[in-house]
Order: C-alpha cells, then sequence, then structure tokens
C-alpha cells in the first residue's frame, strides 16, 4: 500500500508527536481531539520543540515549516480520518473508551485503512472485535517521548495480518524509528514488562521503608547506568498513565500482585500526576 495519509486521534502527551513524526516524514497528517484546548496546546509545544531543534541544527527552517504545513489539528474524528491510510490512536489507557474509539474508526474510515493502538500494555485483540476489520488491526507502541525515543513495538495478534504488521513496520520506518515486530501478543508487551517489574519493585522497597524515592532512583542511577530513576521516569510518563496500565493488568488477571500501589493510588487521587501537573514524587516550577 501506498500510505500518504496517516491521522493521529488524541493530542495529548504522546498524539501531538507522533503526529509531528508524521509530518517531518512526509505524510499529509490529521491530528484530532475532543478538546480544543489540547489541540491549541499541541500546536504550542510542538512549535516550542521544533524551534529548539532548528535552533540546534537537528532540521532546517524549511524542513519545519514543510512539517507543519502537512499538519492539520481537529476536532471532528470523521473529518481527521476521511482519507486515512493508517490511523494510529493515542487516547486514554482504558479499555472501554479505546473500544468506543475504535467503533468509530471503523465507521468513519476507508475500508482500506490500517487501524493501530499506541496502547501500551493493551493488546489489540481486546479491541479488534469492535470493528469489522479485524485483520487491519495492530498496536503500534511508541515510546515517551516519541519525538526523542527511537523503539517501536508493533504487535501481532492471531487477527492481524502480515499485510497490516507490514504496513506498521513500514511507516515506523518513515518516520525514522526502528521498529521491532512481536509474532504474539503478551500484555505489556516487552519493554513495559522489564520497565514494570523494576518500578514495581523501586515501589516496594520504598513503602517497606528501606529506603527513601529519591536514594532509590540515586542508586538506580550510579549502580545501574540508568539515565533517569523509576520514581524520576513515572513522574515523567505520568504516575496516572501506570496507574491506568495497572488497572487494566488486575482486571485482565485478577491478581492482586497486578493492582496499583497505595502511593501511587494515593497520588493520583490527589491530582499528584508528575511534571505535567507540577508536582508528583518530586516537584516540578513549571508544568509540562
Amino acid at each position: 500500500m501506498n500510505i500518504q495519509n496517516v491521522s493521529v486521534i488524541g493530542a495529548g502527551s504522546m498524539g501531538h508527536q507522533i503526529a509531528m513524526l508524521s509530518a517531518l516524514a512526509g505524510f499529509d497528517t490529521n491530528i484530532q481531539d475532543v478538546n480544543e484546548e489540547a489541540l491549541k496546546q499541541a500546536r504550542l509545544k510542538l512549535n516550542k520543540i521544533m524551534d529548539k531543534w532548528v535552533a540546534k541544527d537537528k532540521i532546517s527552517i524549511e524542513e519545519r515549516d514543510l512539517a507543519f504545513k502537512r499538519l492539520y489539528f481537529t476536532t471532528n474524528l470523521n473529518e481527521a480520518v476521511r482519507h486515512a491510510d493508517i490511523v494510529i490512536e493515542a487516547v486514554i489507557e482504558k479499555l472501554d473508551i479505546k473500544r468506543e474509539v475504535f467503533q468509530k474508526l471503523d465507521k468513519a474510515a476507508p475500508a482500506h485503512a490500517v487501524l493501530a493502538t499506541n496502547s501500551s500494555t493493551i493488546v489489540s485483540s481486546l479491541i479488534a472485535d469492535a470493528t469489522e476489520r479485524p485483520d487491519k488491526v495492530c498496536n503500534m507502541h511508541f515510546f515517551f517521548p516519541p519525538l526523542v525515543m527511537d523503539c517501536v513495538e508493533v504487535v501481532k495478534g492471531e487477527h492481524t495480518s502480515e499485510e497490516t504488521a507490514g504496513i506498521a513496520m513500514e511507516v515506523c520506518e518513515k518516520m525514522n524509528r526502528t521498529a521491532v515486530l512481536l509474532q504474539k501478543e503478551i500484555s505489556g508487551f516487552i519493554a513495559n514488562r522489564i520497565l514494570f517489574a523494576i518500578q514495581n519493585e523501586a515501589m516496594a522497597l520504598y513503602e517497606g521503608g528501606y529506603a527513601d524515592y529519591k536514594d532509590i532512583d540515586k542508586i538506580t542511577r550510579k549502580a545501574l547506568s540508568h539515565p533517569i530513576g523509576p520514581f524520576e521516569l513515572m513522574d515523567l510518563s505520568g504516575i496516572d498513565v501506570g496507574y491506568y496500565v495497572m488497572m487494566q493488568q488486575y482486571a485482565e488477571t485478577g491478581d492482586p500482585k497486578d493492582k496499583p500501589s497505595k502511593t501511587m493510588t494515593d497520588k493520583v487521587e490527589a491530582g499528584e500526576l508528575g511534571r505535567k501537573t507540577g508536582k508528583g514524587f518530586y516537584e516540578y516550577h513549571s508544568k509540562v
């Protein structure tokens, strides 16, 4: 398939950056969100990032301007996907909402369009049957932040055709991202299963009183050479994101060890979600 038009659903921390990767790759790109303010903030954030890229000679002024000319912002889902060859969903990590979105996408997008979810843990087989095209449904898991992280997990379910997986891999390549194909589904995929194991152990050590979260981060950086510690990473990614992921896993497994910790639950209930709210485990001078 000759991919020319890409649509991204959701203008949050993942969606707007995936959309810019698409525009930089030369695709005509629509980014849709039900919230007009979210689209406004997405445009402002992308302008800041691209201006920094120009200042650092990562791209030219002409490349930046061309990318923005290819990028269209809209609150209208039907308009956003009308000509799409591939749609990448990047809404909140809640299964019921994703299924509702995919039902709408199935009706609004052209019959040939691939429908991909950027979910970090929810396998596409839990979503595909909400559509009449399960063979064209897969996971394309970009890592946060997409404009920095050079990796995408493309995940095939039993319902996913080889052609669909190939298209997803090709789109990643054109976006200048290293794509890795997972031939079988597993909740959390590869990177997050490893990451969650680290974060869960870090949280258990903190709640057990063995060390302060700052010291656990310090040990992780100094002894294991991780660029940031697990609590710093939770703040960066959004504590609520991890919370919803764990709630989804708990709903699937029923295993109490998959439930969010008391500390994480308290943070979410208090609205202390990390960098984006100005406070998580750490405090920040400005919201991101």
